[in-house]
Order: C-alpha cells, then structure tokens, then sequence
C-alpha cells in the first residue's frame, strides 16, 4: 500500500529514547512496514530514522526536508522531530510524489533561464521546431507557425556540426549554433534547451538568440559567463525567494505559526546571504581583470565613510551596536570612484558591526597625513591575531570559519579596489583588544 493513498495532510508518529517506533498512525505505519519496518524496532526509513535521532541526541527540534522511496515512487516529505522527556514526537508533512517527468521539466527550464539570461531575444518552438513564440517586435510576427528556418538561416561549427538539427535528433539541449537573421543579416547565436512532458516526449523547444559582433571570441570563458549570464540568471530567483519568504514571516497573508514563520526568516536570510555572494562574485570577476582601472574624480572620503554608517544603521541597530561617526571631522577631500570607496567603507563598517559585542560602540575617525588622508574603523570585538593579519586579505580566508560571516572575499576586494584608487586597506590588532581597519586614498 502506498502512502499517498491517504488524504490526512500531516501524519505522526513517537519513537523512544533509543529511537524504537511506539506508535505511528496508518500512513506512516504503511511507509515503515513497506520498508521492512515494524513496531518496537527503530524506524526502518534511513532519513527520517536519522532525524529522530538526531533530534534526541542535540535534545532540540529538528526539521528537515528529505524524499524517500514509496513503492515505485519517490515522495518528498518534510520532517520534524521534537524531543521530550520520554523520546521524540514526529511529524510528517508533505507527502508530494516526484516523478522522472517531473525532475526532467525542471531541469529543462533551469537550463532554459540560464541560456536566456543574457539573450538579444528568446524563442519557442514546437516538437517539429515551428515557431511558436518570438520575443521580438512585428517584424518578426509572421514567422510564427513557420519552421524556425524561416527565421534563422543555420549554419554549422568549425566541426561541421548543426548543432540544433543533432539536439532535436537527441531530445537534448545545445548552445552555439551559429545562425543568420533572415531579416537584417545579423549574425547570431542560438541555445536551446529541450521541453519535455510528464511522460518524457519532447514537446518542443525554448531558445536564446545572441548577437555576435565582429570582433567577438567565439567562446567564453568562465568568467564571461558568469558575467553575463549567471549574475543575471540567479538575481531573479533569488530576488523571489526572498520577497516571498519575508512575505511569510511578516505574516501579510494571514496567521501562521511562529516557527513557520521563523524557518521563513531563516530562507530570506539565506536568499540575501546568497545575493552578496552573487555580487561578490561580479566584482571579484571585475577586479582580476587584467585591464580593471578605477575611476579618478574628487571625493571627500568622510562624507563617503557617513554616508556608509548610514547605509548600516539599521543592521546596527538590530545587532545593538552603535555607531559614532563623531570623528570624522571636517572634510577630506581625496581621489578614488565614489561607487568603489563607498563599497570599501560599507564592507569595512560592515564588518566591525558584525564582530562587535552587543551594546559596545564602533568608532569612525578621519585624518589628513600630508599627501594622504585616513578613515579608520575601530571596534570592540575580540580581534586578529599578528599571525593571521596578513591572511585576512585572501581571497576566500576567514580566521575563524565556525564564525557567522561573509564569503571571505569581502577584505580581498576591498584592498584590491583601494589600491586600484591609488590608496591601501591596513589592519591593527591584538587578540581581545579588537581591530582598527584603516583605509588610505591620495589627497584630492
């Protein structure tokens, strides 16, 4: 008997201290004995008997999402395991069937969003190629319905492949078929990714068309793609995610528990921490760049430094750490790109909020040294020892990776971008005695 064939829409079950099933209610009794299981007997579902345990040992909730194996299916459930004086008490929610079908037409869009993310236009085709949808304006309405040769006059690779006609023929995805529009002559290249149905037919095609200039490598490397397709690519979903998740735990359509609530606080945490990654990742993409100059215009570098405070008051206020920008003077006019000094500043405030005690002050101060003009940002937290002061600056280090933190790239970049502007990033610390960041740029 499979376990979806119940309607109930959560299921529960108690296990002992040793992780031995007491009691369960029909469907997830059905899913233990299918897999060997029985009362008495420690749970015979390898994922769900590890939460169990798991939640007994820490002594805490836990919950987790896991699929299993249910009959020929497979069954994606959500799990939570809440420990108390006798044992552990579960639930089972979820209880959603993933097919083959299924797993392959998300795969098919995921890769159908990252080869548009930096498309001129996108396309749609049907199981024989004929068009069924075209991103651009008028002039190309009438090729709807028509083979996409109408369109497109394909042509094959250095190879001699046609790799459009080969991923038809595969039911499979492609990428650099080398095309002309029929319309204007412009030179392109066109990606595609299979649509496939519950039952595994192609049902068509969706596309992107990229212009090619002239003088255009006709590959990519890493960087450029991450560039230009994957920057665009994860913005989107993870933009979602995060709107909708602090939607949920703000409650804006309607009550909801307190701890869905905080698993969605948790999610839109997440999505954010993972959008500073993305943008981490553009700019350390931009910096090692051979050719990667910054701007040089007048700036005063402590209304840059305030104007970074101001951006973080309020993670500072939700980390009960002050501020004091009290020491930052009179103006400092210096040269750099107003964009990138405000980036260091904010990554380096950033940081010292994040590494300083509740209720302790971090202290902005600003100086002129003859050509030279200094910001410094100094904190309370427990510091960097001598050994690890030039680590820092790594790309990917952290001192102390079981710490809550960035990538490790944030100090990099940073000290690339200040001596990009002619300036520099130096650290004075002493363990227990926090750190004093200070940044340098030339007199304006």
């Amino acid at each position: 008997m499979s376990a979806l064939g119940s309607a109930t829409p959560q299921s529960f079950a108690r296990f002992d201290a040793e992780g031995r099933l007491i009691e369960a209610d029909d469907r997830l009794r059905s899913l233990n004995e299918e897999a060997g299981g029985a009362e008495g007997a420690p749970f015979a579902v390898p994922p769900i008997a590890a939460i169990v345990r798991l939640a007994y040992r820490l002594d805490i909730p836990i919950a987790r999402q896991v699929a299993v194996a249910d009959g020929d299916d497979d069954v994606e459930l959500l799990v939570r395991a809440e420990p108390d004086a006798d044992g552990v008490r579960l639930t089972v929610a979820g209880w959603r069937l993933h097919t083959t079908g299924d797993a392959v037409v998300m795969t098919a869009r995921r890769e159908a969003d990252f080869l548009a993310a930096d498309a001129d236009w996108t396309w749609e085709t049907d199981a024989q190629l004929r068009l069924r949808f075209v991103s651009r304006g008028a002039d190309m309405a009438d090729a709807i319905g028509a083979p996409i040769t109408r369109l497109f006059t394909l042509g094959e690779t250095e190879a001699g492949g046609v790799p459009m006609l080969e991923a038809l023929a595969g039911h499979a995805p492609f990428d650099g078929q080398p095309a002309v529009v029929r319309t204007n002559g412009a030179a392109v290249t066109l990606s595609g990714s299979p649509m496939i149905d519950s039952v595994g037919r192609l049902v068509g095609f969706r596309g992107a068309a990229r212009r090619v200039e002239a003088n255009e490598s006709p590959r990519e490397g890493f960087g450029d793609i991450f560039g230009t397709r994957l920057d665009k690519a994860l913005r989107l979903p993870l933009g979602r995610i995060v709107a909708n998740a602090d939607s949920i735990a703000e409650r804006l359509d309607g009550p909801l528990a307190e701890e869905y609530a905080d698993y969605a606080s948790d999610i839109a945490a997440a999505g954010r921490h993972l959008l500073g990654l993305v943008d981490d990742l553009v700019d350390l993409q931009a910096i090692e760049r051979p050719n990667f100059e910054a701007r040089r215009e007048e700036i005063d570098l402590a209304d840059v430094a305030a104007r970074a405070a101001g951006l973080l008051s309020v993670r500072s206020a939700e980390a009960r750490v002050r501020i004091d920008r009290s020491g930052l003077g009179s103006a400092l006019p210096a040269s750099g790109e107003f964009r990138r000094a405000l980036q260091v500043m904010v990554n380096l405030i950033g940081n010292a909020v994040r590494y300083s005690p509740e209720g302790s002050t971090v202290v902005l101060s600003g100086a002129r040294d003859g050509d030279v003009v200094r910001v410094s940002v100094i904190d309370s937290g427990k510091g960097i020892a001598p050994e690890d002061q030039a680590r820092i600056f790594e790309k990917f280090a952290r001192v102390d990776p079981s710490e809550p933190g960035g990538s490790g790239l944030g100090l990099y970049i940073s000290r690339r971008l200040a001596r990009a502007m002619g300036g520099d990033i130096s650290v004075e610390s002493m363990p227990g005695e926090g750190a004093k960041f200070s940044f340098t740029l030339s007199v304006a």
